[in-house]
């Protein structure tokens, strides 16, 4: 199925099981990956028969306003819900990383939902 992808999308959100982790925002890299036919749109040129990314990307962006979360498995649950929800792909892949451990590169959740 044809594939429209948001790829490590920089947003700040505030994500930490510890309050003091919580305090400041982070810097967390979320990408998404979006099944959907859009064949429609290729013949019609036109942006309603096809998913908005900059929609999604904005949405995004503003998702960690006034907000907190204590895991990332609950924070990438969300955003999945959230996409299918508001956009209708027929399958979402979400994957957030979070950059808490200074050894290692990153640390990311990821999770894929179908629409039902």
């Amino acid at each position: 199925m044809p594939t429209i992808s948001i790829v490590d999308l920089e947003v700040h959100y505030h994500v930490g099981v510890p309050d003091d982790e919580r305090a400041q925002a982070q810097r967390l890299l979320v990408s998404v990956d979006m099944e959907s036919d859009f064949s429609t749109a290729a013949r019609t040129d036109s942006i309603d028969d096809t998913i908005n990314y900059y929609a999604v990307a904005q949405m995004l962006l503003r998702l960690g306003e006034g907000r907190s979360w204590r895991l990332l498995e609950t924070l990438v649950s969300e955003i999945a819900d959230r996409i299918l929800a508001d956009y209708r792909p027929e399958s979402v892949r979400v994957e957030v990383k979070k950059f808490i451990i200074p050894q290692a590169r990153h640390v990311s959740v990821s999770l894929v939902r179908r629409r039902s």
